[in-house]
């Protein structure tokens, strides 16, 4: 009997440590305003809280709520669709939601099409040995580079983009590949370049993964244009391992290269945005190896 009443005294204790538990978090779908479809690897942020997550191939997504503030503006962005703001209230039980996201209308601008010979044009790194270093990431975060176009060529279409995959980690899994301009603050990464989801694997690390774009018909800025890798949520899993002590990559492992005397890469966090990163080595900044092939029009 005592048993019994010790068991009822602890389940009565532990529900509203559950139901607060339940509470806290903002839980749910993006979807298709119109389709009703789900959309994968949506960013969602708190505003206020600088906190996200990563919805994945599913839509689905799970989000700590509000502490710091009465109330937040829950952000979802996803390739191709606008930006939607949703009010969240500290405390409150958000969860199962289904949030509907309109497709973004995009205005194609008038093409020009110019004779003259086409030539392979190669951007970004040159170098096929990686630098002592780990760029890791992870679920929803980027790391972007500048293939700057230096010569100043006249570029037409991009071709390919290829990312060097570090042997550590797990390289096999997947990520998506993003192309932006060059036009946010202070010349960050902004306007979205390619705008389907590229979601690929490479077969193994230890070398140069390529990726190819020329279905995409994407012309690329005269100035040049951001290649970035982004972590994704593969499944239900988070994949980890420790191979140092003191480091835990997530995903894959992409290298660095010191082949540059300017910082030309970005790091992206949900909550937080863009920042630019300048550490160097001996007067070399530290960039990620990345590169990309153009078509370079000779008139």
């Amino acid at each position: 009997m005592l048993k019994r009443l010790l068991s009822l005294v602890a389940f009565a204790l532990l529900v509203p440590v559950l139901s607060f538990a339940q509470a806290t978090k903002i839980s749910g779908r993006i979807v298709d305003q119109k389709t009703k479809e789900p959309i994968p690897f949506a960013s969602i942020g708190l505003r206020e809280e600088q906190t996200g997550a990563l919805t994945n191939e599913y839509g689905f997504f799970q989000i700590a709520a509000p502490e710091k503030s009465a109330q937040d503006s829950l952000i979802i962005m996803a390739l191709g669709y606008e930006r939607k703001a949703v009010l969240v209230k500290k405390g409150a039980n958000m969860t199962d939601l289904i949030i509907e996201v309109p497709k973004r209308q995009i205005v194609l601008g008038e093409v020009t099409v110019k004779g003259g010979k086409v030539k392979d044009l190669a951007l970004g790194a040159k170098s096929n040995t990686p630098g002592e270093g780990m760029i890791q990431g992870m679920p929803g975060s980027q790391y972007a580079f500048f293939v700057k176009n230096d010569k100043g060529k006249k570029l037409g279409n991009v071709r390919t983009v290829s990312f060097y995959i570090g042997e550590n980690g797990f390289p096999r899994e997947p990520f998506r590949v993003r192309l932006y301009k060059a036009d946010g603050n202070y010349n960050s990464p902004n306007t979205d370049l390619l705008m389907d989801n590229v979601v690929v694997s490479a077969a193994k690390g230890g070398e140069w993964y390529t990726v190819d774009l020329t279905q995409y018909n994407i012309t690329a800025p005269e100035e040049g244009f951001f290649v970035a890798m982004e972590w994704i949520v593969s499944g239900d899993k988070f994949y980890t391992t420790n191979f140092m002590d003191t480091y835990t990559p997530y995903g894959q492992i992409l290298r660095p290269t010191f082949e540059f005397k300017e910082s030309r890469t970005w790091n992206y966090t949900i909550g937080r945005g863009w920042s630019l990163i300048t550490l160097a080595n001996n007067g070399l900044r530290y960039n990620a190896m990345i590169r990309a092939e153009v078509d370079m029009i000779k008139d």
